[in-house]
């Protein structure tokens, strides 16, 4: 039997733009990278985009940014908020590695 509704709001579903989807279907991507992306995703849904540590645009506020691995070791992911589509969604648009 499932656990009742704990009354606090669900995730975001975090979806991938064609351009993330690519890089991580590349056979020469670290695991690393690939770990450090997929974990991005996780936490993007968890927090509905509002990640500890990102960035927001000043110019489009539901644009954000996140760094990835260890302090950003890694890179910086992209993603946008679209809490007012139908459904609410958040993309993951773009991964700029180091």
């Amino acid at each position: 039997m499932s656990e009742p509704h704990s009354g606090e709001p669900e995730g975001l579903p975090c979806v991938l733009s064609e351009e993330v989807t690519e890089l991580l279907m590349d056979k020469n991507l670290s695991g690393a990278v690939f770990g450090a992306i997929v974990a991005a995703t996780v936490v993007i849904n968890e927090t509905r985009g509002e990640v500890p540590g990102s960035t927001a645009s000043a110019k489009w506020p539901q644009q954000r940014r996140m760094p990835l691995g260890a302090d950003g070791s890694l890179g910086i992911a992209e993603y946008v908020i679209a809490a007012d589509a139908d459904p609410p969604h958040i993309v993951l648009t773009r991964v700029q590695l180091y």
